[in-house]
């Protein structure tokens, strides 16, 4: 568990700004990087693709000269995969992390099945899970043709704990072209092994590989996530009692305290860069793993805004200014990649005329980014925020 501490000698504090500003470095979002959609979709763990525009929208933040037919390409060629795996939701993945992260988190994702019991009375689960998987790696199956299939095997179970029970035993992806860019596709599922090919590489009878070793999946996680507490690793992949693996690596970590006085974890080569260090704004999508994966997200989100980005369970897109949280925005009269439309952006507080000039630049670029047209154009218009119902 994270511990508090008052001795400075020990644990040196990092300042709310200084920890925004290694969260960002880390988030690759102090400046754009030079390097590939493969190679930043491993540095971040994935990225959340509850809906399919997201992961697009998160990689126009973080790269440079960014394309979206890169990571299309990628979907495609199946180098990377949309599947359930950290917090229970989907993700976009490289191949080799759907294999691995999807062990790591299975405990959590079986744990679901509590809530469907009672619609699986007299169902055997190994025999649900063969069933399943036979089914999909014959063929791909949509979510409702699957639902019926194994209605015809259980007809006295409910229909929804069966797809349910299929989705938390199995590692299963959604094919494409569910998750191309400009492209559309119902959810179509087959098992991990089968997409990827993992069973070329051995027995496909054989037992399921164990999946990331804990302490692995901390230094990744201090590597895009960093520095922080173990209640905030625990937040991000939603497993709980990770304390001894911290303490394991405790001789090859770095620590330090917030302000409050939780201590923090680190790699020791990791960038910390300076709390006065400058963050331009950046314009994110819903459900930015950014905004979901510390326990305490007031290194991002102040605490008077943590309630404004959220409408029921639908999150809104929401842009940072100066490091944090500070608004909401939404395309209106055209869709991501068309080039045109108006990008209304709604600050929780006021902006001075230089930040409104900024977020501007950032919101049209960021667009731009996403637009296969010539010339995009775009006109952005700043609105009151009024509370949820705004958007």
């Amino acid at each position: 568990m994270a511990s508090k501490t008052t001795d400075p000698l020990r644990h040196p504090v990092l300042t709310a700004r200084a920890l925004n500003r290694a969260t960002l470095a880390r988030q690759l979002l102090l400046r754009r990087a030079a390097m590939s959609a493969k190679d930043a979709v491993t540095h971040l763990v994935g990225l959340q693709a509850q809906n399919v525009k997201p992961p697009y929208v998160q990689l126009a933040a973080r790269l440079d000269a960014f394309d979206p037919e890169e990571l299309s390409g990628l979907m495609a060629s199946r180098e990377v995969g949309r599947m359930v795996t950290l917090r229970s939701t989907i993700h976009t993945h490289t191949a080799e992390d759907c294999l691995a992260l999807r062990p790591f988190v299975q405990p959590l994702i079986e744990r679901e099945l509590r809530i469907f019991r009672d619609g699986l009375v007299g169902v055997d689960l190994d025999r649900l899970a063969a069933v399943s998987r036979e089914l999909v790696e014959e063929q791909p199956l949509p979510l409702k043709e699957l639902k019926a299939s194994l209605v015809q095997r259980w007809p006295d179970a409910d229909p929804l704990s069966l797809s349910v029970a299929a989705r938390c035993l199995l590692p299963l992806v959604q094919v494409t072209p569910r998750g191309l860019w400009g492209r559309g596709g119902q959810v179509t599922l087959t098992t991990a092994r089968k997409w990827f090919g993992a069973e070329e590489a051995g027995d496909p009878d054989a037992a399921p590989s164990p999946g990331i070793a804990p302490e692995a999946a901390v230094l990744r996680y201090l590597a895009a996530f960093g520095p922080a507490s173990v209640k905030d690793m625990q937040t991000w992949c939603r497993l709980t009692r990770l304390g001894p693996v911290f303490e394991r690596l405790r001789d090859r970590l770095v620590t330090f305290q917030d302000e409050s006085g939780v201590e923090l974890f680190d790699l020791p080569d990791a960038p910390r860069p300076d709390g006065d260090t400058p963050a331009p704004p950046r314009f994110l999508p819903e459900y930015d793993n950014l905004l979901l994966s510390h326990a305490d997200r007031t290194r991002v989100v102040p605490i008077e805004y943590r309630k404004l980005t959220w409408n029921g369970n639908q999150g809104y897109r929401t842009f940072l200014v100066d490091g944090f949280l500070a608004g909401i925005w939404r395309l209106e009269d055209g869709t991501e990649g068309d080039g045109h439309g108006t990008l209304t952006v709604q600050a929780f507080g006021t902006l001075t005329r230089a930040q409104r000039d900024a977020v501007a630049e950032e919101g049209v670029r960021t667009l731009g980014s996403l637009s296969s047209a010539a010339s995009p154009s775009y006109t952005v218009r700043f609105a009151d925020f009024s509370g949820p119902a705004a958007e």
